[in-house]
């Protein structure tokens, strides 16, 4: 084999491997651009149980405030009562505010995610009910008797 057919194969194989490398890293690009989607319908998710939560929490403090009345009525004087009461049902207030707020904010903006995030009205509107609930629920406690 002469000097020049080995230039020339060699040159063949550069340009092959070349072709390889290019392919190989429009493969890693492609799977790397997927793993970068699947990473922000995971933070989605994630924004929606943290938004959850603080539903679930303000809930568990409101029917808490309600029932502290009816439950503490024989053991504690009522101004203590209605204390306890409007700090749980104001409490259930903020976390509804608090959801509403996490969820419309999160942070910087991930990637364009596959998974479709809550409708913004649709949050405030229920999270606004549930605000009214706990304000209401807070007269209730002041302006109502104990059995």
């Amino acid at each position: 084999m002469t000097a020049t057919q080995k230039i020339e194969r060699s040159a063949e194989e550069i340009k092959s491997s070349a072709a390889h490398m290019a392919r190989d890293t429009a493969q890693m690009e492609m799977a790397a651009d997927r793993r970068t989607e699947l990473a922000a319908d995971r933070t989605v998710f994630a924004a929606e149980r943290t938004y959850a939560a603080w539903v679930r929490t303000g809930l568990v403090s409101l029917a808490s405030g309600i029932g502290a009345k009816s439950l503490l009525s024989h053991v504690l004087p009522g101004w203590l009562i209605g204390l306890t009461g409007s700090v749980l049902v104001l409490f259930s207030a903020f976390c509804f505010g608090a959801a509403v707020w996490r969820q419309l904010r999160p942070g910087p903006p991930p990637p364009e995610p596959d998974a479709r995030q809550l409708p913004a009205p649709l949050l405030l509107l229920v999270n606004g009910f549930l605000v009214l609930v706990a304000l209401a629920s807070l007269v209730g406690i002041w302006f109502t008797r104990a059995n």
